[in-house]
């Protein structure tokens, strides 16, 4: 909230970001500030993890306008000095549990929080889909973000339109993130809060079998084509294999000589009303497709 010049944020982790005026200079992780920046608060900087490059991950960038964001970097390149570079007045991150900022080191981020204020969004298992773009909201009309109202309402008739596509089951869908020619990431739904509310819609998402783990079951290309997705949700971010190496691959060639719809996926989506409304639009066209053909 902003009152009489100040400006306060409770985060998800229970703490209390403070700051005299409203923060206008905002550096956030990739996610954070491609979600801001889709709500109205325009984001200074922003900074990747350590998947990722020098530059900015066009699959997790939404309309962030590369001329006009810096992007100071990922991984290993980032310290406290490279991350207050520009003086930001206000740091927006990503937890997926236990209040971990994704993509700093712990040393990294606790430093960085004693020279300026930062707020960290769990967008982990823990918090629904809708869940989480209303928290993104809520930091946004707190940054003086004008959030429409109607963005809530496309979120909501997409959830419609998507449990009507899904009504009568029988199109099975898998979400997987391609490793290499050899094997794939096999999503396991529940830990993704995209997947999840495909789930809770009526989508039949295949489930891989148990093993060591926790949010990707490694299965050989042989393992996925026998699982025969019909629509296949498929990671586009810059640190999985692109599809144009698989051309070679048999099985991955199996898939698509049986009708198999690739979709293209954002394990790490924007986070508004708006952009969730468009992804399970996305996998609504993709099942009324198959069950056209």
């Amino acid at each position: 909230m902003a009152e009489q010049g100040g400006w306060s944020f409770a985060d998800d982790r229970g703490r209390v970001a403070e700051a005299e005026r409203r923060p206008s200079r905002v550096l956030a992780y990739v996610q954070a500030g491609a979600t801001l920046w889709d709500l109205g608060v325009r984001s200074w900087s922003v900074f990747g993890s350590g998947h990722d490059g020098a530059d900015i991950d066009p699959a997790k960038a939404g309309e962030l306008p590369p001329d006009e964001v810096v992007c100071l970097g990922a991984g290993t390149a980032l310290d406290v000095d490279a991350l207050l570079r520009g003086a930001p007045d206000l740091v927006v991150a990503v937890s997926y549990g236990g209040g971990q900022v994704y993509g700093l080191d712990p040393d990294t981020a606790k430093h960085l929080e004693e020279h300026v204020p930062v707020v960290v969004i769990d967008v982990g298992p823990s918090r629904t889909l809708a869940g989480t773009s209303d928290r993104f909201a809520e930091l946004a009309r707190s940054l003086g973000a004008a959030v429409p109202s109607h963005a809530a309402e496309e979120r909501e008739a997409a959830r419609g339109r998507l449990r009507d596509a899904a009504q009568g089951g029988g199109v099975r869908v898998m979400a997987l993130s391609p490793a290499d020619q050899d094997q794939a990431y096999v999503a396991r739904p529940a830990l993704w809060p995209e997947l999840a509310a495909l789930h809770e819609l009526g989508v039949g998402l295949v489930d891989p079998p148990p093993g060591p783990g926790i949010n990707w079951h490694t299965a050989p290309w042989a393992e996925v084509a026998a699982l025969a997705p019909r629509v296949l949700l498929t990671d586009v971010r810059v640190n999985a294999a692109p599809l144009s190496r698989l051309r070679a691959q048999p099985d991955w060639a199996a898939l698509l000589d049986a009708g198999t719809l690739v979709v293209p996926w954002n394990p790490e989506p924007l986070c508004s009303a708006h952009a969730h409304a468009r992804f399970l639009s996305t996998v609504a066209d993709a099942l009324d497709s198959v069950r056209g053909e």
